[in-house]
């Protein structure tokens, strides 16, 4: 497999981690649709257990997604700009510092842009980022970590082979 295939794989797995936070784009199936992609070109035993193992994490991160309470983001007051940004952050703080880069990211992202948009309290940006993170965080942050992992994963495998 060239590098052209490979760079447009991972384009696309790029399209759908930043389609998790997006309302509407189903950014995890993407994600999962570009692993199968790679799985069907490449046809190795390292492919098709990525495949299976992207799968299982895929159905693991639904269900736990299904399970959490769902509210309304617009009832909240959050605005999907500030969902989106913390999980742009959320992606590069992954690169950087593994899994715990990605919640650090994205919660920070939340508090610093609550607190830009409230006027620079600490005390309201602390109550807005506990109000996202009750309202879209958590099923995002699944969402995304699950992604991310499996991201990482395709990555690894495509190095070793």
């Amino acid at each position: 497999m060239g590098t052209p295939e490979l760079s447009l794989i991972g384009a696309v797995m790029v399209l759908g981690l930043v389609g998790v936070a997006a309302p509407g784009v189903p950014g995890a199936l993407l994600v999962w649709a570009s692993v199968l992609w790679w799985a069907a070109l490449v046809h190795t035993t390292l492919a098709w257990g990525v495949l299976a193992g992207a799968t299982v994490v895929l159905v693991a991160a639904e269900s736990v997604v299904w399970l959490l309470p769902s509210r309304r983001i617009t009832e909240s007051g959050v605005t999907w700009r500030t969902v989106l940004n913390a999980s742009g952050v959320a992606i590069a703080a992954f690169w950087v510092l593994p899994v715990v880069g990605a919640l650090l990211g994205f919660v920070g992202s939340i508090y610093l842009t609550e607190r830009h948009r409230l006027g620079g309290g600490h005390g309201g940006a602390r109550a807005a980022t506990r109000r996202v993170m009750r309202t879209v965080g958590n099923s995002v942050l699944v969402e995304l970590l699950a992604c991310l992992l499996i991201t990482g994963t395709w990555l690894g495998a495509v190095l070793a082979s």
